[in-house]
């Protein structure tokens, strides 16, 4: 009988890997493409800081490169990484290039967490309502041993 539970369980937490009805392989590929490229934009120390300056709203290029200490080419480069993952987008006017934060980039991220932490919170819920049927009912309050 635990043989049979235990298969039953291993099925449905291996359930939620295989890819529903109506999505296809490609469309999975191209978004984990996206997702793979939101998470190496965040990957480095200088591009969160970026990310949390434009937090804070629109800016310069050279407004973002005085506080980090490191030359307008090196914060172009980081913003490159960051407008090709789609996080940042930029416009110039001018002489001046100013960035802002594009929330549909973010979203891809948070979207991909909030999947990851809902199919975890379903797969514990159910090792728990397994773990409750397998459990006997008892009903006697169990001792506890102390120093007496």
């Amino acid at each position: 009988m635990v043989s049979i539970r235990r298969e039953r369980l291993r099925k449905q937490l291996s359930g939620n890997l295989i890819i529903g009805r109506g999505e296809s392989i490609l469309k999975c590929m191209l978004n984990q493409t996206r997702i793979d490229q939101v998470f190496h934009a965040f990957g480095d120390p200088t591009r969160r800081k970026l990310i949390e300056q434009l937090s804070h709203g629109p800016a310069s290029v050279s407004d973002l490169a005085k506080p980090l200490g490191i030359t307008l080419a090196a914060v172009v480069q980081h913003l490159q990484v960051l407008e090709r993952s789609g996080v940042v987008r930029t416009q110039k006017v001018g002489r001046v290039r100013t960035c802002r934060l594009e929330p549909t980039g973010l979203n891809v991220a948070a979207e991909w967490i909030a999947e990851r932490r809902a199919l975890w919170e379903r797969r514990l819920d159910r090792l728990g309502d397994m773990l409750a049927e397998e459990a006997p009912p008892t009903g006697r309050a169990t001792k506890k041993r102390g120093n007496t």
